[in-house]
């Protein structure tokens, strides 16, 4: 009896798919975590699902900033400032921009209420680019607004990133520290007194260490 050929019996099986990663939704899953939960998406530019997934977190270009809600102003502006602190001379200068475009556009005491947790932050070069925001809130903020959120708490803040590893922090704390001297002695008229009262209001909020690096801040300009 003739064999019938096995070539007409037995099914091809067919060529099993070769896996691939799913990339699209590693990064919209990292988008989401960045973003967080609550978030409008209308406000979240869209993924380049072509980049790696660290340079999936994605920014407002600074003449296209709008207004924020609270919560957008904190998320855009650790995006901000991870990006800032970038090797990319294009990515950082543009997120250097939007960063200021944000401090002119947004009222001062809410966004340094919302920047300052980054002047601790474990990234140094996050440190110094929230720093530069800071200095550039403060600057804008008019006695009242000073007084308003606090000296001590300005004066601290600037005494820390005083000490910080990059010149760039510490040049920010410098200017921070000239505006508050200002606002705490200008009801003295006389050099004198100013010291006095500047050395006081210092070695009461500040470390003996801070205070006197405080005090010869001040004297040296």
């Amino acid at each position: 009896m003739a064999l019938r050929s096995l070539d007409n019996t037995l099914p091809l099986s067919p060529e099993r798919p070769k896996k691939t990663i799913k990339v699209t939704n590693l990064i919209a899953k990292k988008a989401k975590q960045v973003a967080g939960p609550d978030v409008n998406n209308e406000n979240v530019a869209p993924v380049d699902t072509a980049a790696p997934v660290v340079d999936a977190v994605d920014y407002v270009l600074s003449e296209n900033l709008e207004a924020f809600s609270d919560p957008d102003v904190k998320i855009q502006m650790l995006q901000l400032l991870l990006k800032a602190s970038q090797d990319k001379k294009f990515v950082c200068e543009e997120a250097e921009r939007t960063l200021k475009t944000m401090v002119v556009s947004t009222a001062s005491i809410p966004l340094l209420h919302k920047v300052k947790v980054y002047v601790k932050h474990g990234n140094m070069r996050v440190r110094a680019k929230a720093a530069v925001s800071v200095a550039q809130c403060v600057s804008k903020m008019d006695v009242g607004e000073m007084k308003e959120y606090g000296l001590v708490l300005l004066v601290q803040m600037s005494a820390e990133l005083l000490k910080d590893r990059l010149p760039e922090a510490r040049e920010a704390a410098r200017g921070m520290i000239l505006l508050i001297h200002k606002v705490v002695v200008e009801e003295e008229e006389e050099a004198e007194k100013q010291q006095e009262m500047w050395q006081s209001f210092c070695q009461s909020n500040l470390s003996a260490i801070d205070a006197l690096a405080m005090a010869k801040l001040v004297a040296s300009q």
